[in-house]
């Protein structure tokens, strides 16, 4: 039985400093723009940071973000688009799908990547915000690094049956 990529999806948090080649950072792009959004109003930016300099300087931003990859894809919560009054949050859902869609195919790319929160971390988000010069209206979601794996975590395997209830 070939095994599911979403089970072989893992935190990597060691990389090769190997860039990573334009094509397949287009082909994590493309998985991000193609995920689900609320009322299909795409809420989602994408900073693609691959700078040595601007690398470091984001990834000082928070705790656990410290670890090393040759590039950062930053997605972004853009308000200017989302759904109007209480539905407003629904960008988080956006924003989530985006993230996991990028992990999912750097994966099927031989890629590792690194799911690391900046949403609702005000200071990390105010410090990425003020780095990138973005606007009042964008959010920083998520930061995941991405590149080359230099360890290789075990695929995950079964159900919880815990956290599994079943309804009739």
């Amino acid at each position: 039985m070939n095994e599911s990529i979403v089970l072989k999806r893992r935190s990597v948090r060691k990389f090769k400093s190997t860039p990573v080649p334009r094509e397949l950072i287009d082909r994590l792009l493309e998985a991000g723009c193609a995920a689900p959004s609320a009322c299909n109003r795409r809420t989602v930016d994408f900073y693609v940071i691959t700078g040595e300099e601007k690398l470091k300087e984001i990834s000082d931003c928070g705790r656990f973000t410290k670890m090393k990859a040759p590039l950062i894809i930053l997605v972004v919560g853009n308000l200017s688009r989302a759904l109007p009054l209480q539905l407003s949050d629904y960008w988080i859902h956006d924003a989530g799908a985006a993230s996991e869609n990028i992990l999912i195919e750097a994966t099927a790319l031989g890629l590792g990547s690194c799911w690391c929160g900046v949403h609702p971390q005000k200071r990390m988000m105010q410090k990425i915000s003020a780095l990138l010069s973005l606007s009042d209206k964008q959010i920083p979601f998520s930061l995941i690094k991405i590149g080359y794996p230099d360890e290789f975590p075990e695929a995950h395997s079964g159900i919880d049956e815990k956290r599994v209830h079943f309804v009739e």
